[in-house]
């Protein structure tokens, strides 16, 4: 099933899984220490602070918003240029907003973590991602979609079936580990389900996953999950 932006929540495990395995050293390392900022273009002081927390919380500071059609860093405006990488290093700051303050749903943001991904570990993320993910929790069937760059397609549209889907949330159910091997951190699988940015009163967004809480017959039930368009969970 392609089940769109559940994919992104696949970006967040593998750069758990790069941290703890000591290829990225943390999430609150910013953009310039990956990137020369300046030879984008839109240079501003203000993009030298964006830390890759804040496009795992989507609190960037970047004039991008798929909520708004009209806004420059819609993902829609991406697809169709040759380099996603520099079209989202090139958009301008939105200064309204102030970072790790205000959440905006921003794909190409999770488009950047998928290249200083695939640029910090061995062999890059698809490889990766075969290794340290799919392998130990028996996944041998799924399929990417790439970028222009011929580099996995964090944004989204990563193919598993349903079952395999499954074990990935079960593998945050059982904070981490995996047949009794930590494949993600503890710490990491808190922090992705915790609450780090609120969308609404009843909502939340962690890292690359949401939260809400549904009422049912009077009881509530809190509920962390993946979500892409067109109805897909985890």
């Amino acid at each position: 099933h392609d089940t769109r932006s559940v994919g992104k929540s696949f970006a967040s495990t593998l750069l758990g899984i790069a941290i703890k395995d000591k290829y990225i050293k943390s999430e609150t390392q910013n953009l310039k220490e990956f990137y020369d900022l300046k030879s984008y273009q839109n240079y501003s002081k203000a993009k030298d602070s964006i830390t890759l927390k804040s496009l795992l919380t989507m609190s960037s500071t970047f004039e991008g918003s798929d909520m708004n059609s009209e806004s420059p860093g819609n993902e829609e405006n991406m697809y169709p240029t040759k380099n996603w990488v520099d079209f989202t290093l090139n958009l301008p700051i939105d200064k309204t907003k102030h970072v790790n303050k205000q959440w905006d749903y921003f794909t190409a943001g999770v488009v950047v973590l998928g290249d200083i991904i695939h640029k910090s570990v061995p062999n890059g993320l698809e490889k990766y991602a075969q290794k340290n993910l799919f392998e130990p929790l028996g996944i041998t069937k799924y399929k990417w979609q790439f970028t222009p760059q011929k580099i996995a397609n964090t944004a989204g549209s990563l193919q598993l079936s349903s079952l395999d889907y499954a074990k990935f949330g079960q593998l945050y159910l059982n904070e981490g580990k995996w047949n009794g091997k930590q494949i993600v951190s503890q710490d990491w699988v808190a922090k992705s389900l915790s609450h780090q940015m609120a969308i609404s009163d009843d909502e939340f967004y962690g890292y690359l996953f949401w939260n809400k809480t549904y009422t049912v017959d009077g009881l509530n039930y809190e509920v962390y999950y993946s979500s892409g368009n067109g109805g897909n969970r985890i």
